[in-house]
């Protein structure tokens, strides 16, 4: 590939081979002559470590799964690595980010190829056992190869790509790859949030997603509720005893790692107040709020008063299982 043809970032002079552990070895950087940065400023009500607090900040950016591979000597050698990215559609190129202390760091070098393998939702014992936490239950991982490259049997989707560039980066070297291989197929990815595996769920509504013949005699049994601005509607850990309807206003959703909002016509508890469990979120008005609010007791006999709507429940239900299994 032709230096004209690459934006001027990526024109950056190497000195020499790849050394593992040295910047040398990666050639000068654009970024050795910015002045050290100040302290790292960590907000309030976080940690005194701002190393923990920065990486926690970084884990609340959800991200899919990928293990990378290469092939020195007729073996494979593969690693987990969140951090994986787009970088160009003409020409193709991806970048990974790779911790300088691993061995896939001395392994990749210009002109070398890696696999990227991007993990459904069942390979969450492959994602462990490439990050250096396998199980002794688990199966041997199996691969297919593609142009020279090892592949992760099974994941979504393949790319594989060759080293054009690579960059320090700080305790992680950044390998820029051309690549020259795709292929996917259909399912749901592997997603990693806060520090743990999470799935995607494509619509969570519940009741929400009956039909309207169905939901509003339900919410007919219901009564009227006010809120005002800044006034608590539920808080974590209280019985879940009605389900609420917002008629009029704003109420913010909150729960670790995540905050909603959520406007009329949009439905408050809909989980809690079918399974009898605690409340999992704290829910306020954000403004004056109007809600409708129906009783667990009054929609459970709703419910065995129309079959029509407990059946469609259960479809509801066991769709939504069916997209985390």
């Amino acid at each position: 590939m032709s230096t004209d043809s690459l934006p001027e970032e990526f024109g950056i002079a190497l000195r020499g081979g790849f050394a593992v552990g040295a910047l040398e070895g990666l050639g000068d950087s654009v970024f050795d002559e910015v002045p050290e940065p100040e302290a790292l400023e960590v907000g309030e009500g976080l940690g005194l470590d701002p190393a923990v607090e920065f990486r926690r900040t970084l884990g609340m950016f959800a991200t899919g799964v990928t293990v990378i591979t290469t092939q020195v000597g007729g073996e494979a050698h593969g690693m987990t690595v969140n951090a994986f990215m787009s970088v160009s559609l003409r020409p193709p190129l991806v970048l990974i980010s790779v911790d300088r202390r691993a061995r896939m760091n001395a392994l990749l070098r210009e002109g070398a190829r890696y696999g990227i393998s991007v993990l459904a939702a069942g390979q969450t014992s492959l994602s462990d056992h490439f990050a250096g936490r396998r199980r002794d239950d688990a199966l041997e991982p199996l691969f297919e190869i593609v142009r020279e490259t090892p592949l992760v049997e099974g994941a979504l989707a393949h790319l594989v790509a060759r080293v054009v560039r690579s960059y320090w980066g700080g305790d992680h070297s950044l390998f820029l790859g051309r690549v020259e291989y795709i292929r996917y197929g259909e399912g749901q990815p592997l997603l990693f949030h806060g520090g743990r595996y999470e799935r995607l769920v494509r619509d969570p509504r519940v009741l929400a997603a009956l039909p309207r013949e169905l939901l509003d005699p339900i919410l007919a049994r219901g009564v009227e509720r006010a809120v005002g601005d800044g006034e608590a509607i539920s808080r974590s850990g209280e019985p879940a005893d009605t389900l609420s309807l917002v008629l009029e206003g704003t109420v913010l959703v909150e729960r670790p790692g995540r905050t909603v909002r959520l406007g009329a016509g949009e439905l408050i508890g809909e989980i809690e107040v079918l399974d009898g469990g605690p409340r999992i979120a704290d829910v306020t008005a954000q403004g004056p709020v109007r809600l409708q609010q129906v009783s667990r007791a009054d929609l459970l006999a709703a419910l065995e008063a129309e079959p029509a709507a407990a059946r469609a429940l259960i479809e509801v239900l066991a769709g939504r299982f069916r997209e985390t299994v």
